[in-house]
């Protein structure tokens, strides 16, 4: 992505996609009880990215992805592309982190999220080595509680703990995590336990 930047460490590069998403045209509707809600949501949109380490240590932000044309009224979405392409390296070189993308209001991951990732850990792996560490695959929905396009937090999904988390900020520079429930595998169909 341009303008994205590299960084060192995971953390840092979903902490700057937040406000790159946030802020693209469209990419916040506010909240159901806002007067103009329903004309927010009509036209807004989901935007999605991979954010992914390349060989030299460097985590990094694919292009954005988006669905001009939705085709459900109820739902907002985007197709992320399964790999990235990388004008330096191939897609078996790079280390799938997290997808994220947007959620127009803030509204907790969709099943569609959900199964998306878990098909993108049976492809990609659901955990990259680097270090001697392992990260897990996750995916993350980017929220703001207001149509200023703040980043007011994110919904993540882990595959290998089944862990759903809501993250928030708190003090300069801190967030919280709230384990808010688990996913619960069962023959392909899942149920969320939660907390």
């Amino acid at each position: 992505m341009p303008d994205f930047g590299s960084f060192d460490n995971y953390s840092d590069a979903l902490l700057a996609a937040c406000p790159l998403i946030l802020k693209q045209p469209n990419a916040v509707a506010g909240r159901p009880s806002d007067p103009n809600f329903r004309l927010h949501w009509q036209n807004s949109r989901e935007y999605c990215a991979w954010i992914y380490l390349t060989p030299d240590g460097k985590y990094e932000m694919s292009m954005l992805a988006t669905n001009y044309t939705q085709d459900n009224p109820l739902l907002r979405q985007c197709r992320l592309p399964p790999d990235v392409e990388h004008s330096r390296y191939s897609a078996d070189q790079i280390g799938y982190v997290f997808a994220v993308h947007n959620h127009p209001y803030p509204d907790e991951l969709s099943d569609g999220d959900i199964r998306f990732i878990v098909d993108q850990g049976l492809k990609h792996g659901f955990y990259i080595e680097t270090e001697g560490r392992k990260i897990p695959l996750g995916i993350v929905a980017f929220f703001s509680n207001s149509l200023a396009a703040t980043c007011d937090g994110f919904y993540q999904y882990i595959p290998a703990t089944n862990e759903l988390l809501k993250w928030t900020p708190e003090a300069e520079g801190h967030w919280r995590s709230d384990v808010i429930g688990e996913v619960l595998w069962d023959n392909g169909d899942y149920r969320i336990k939660r907390r």
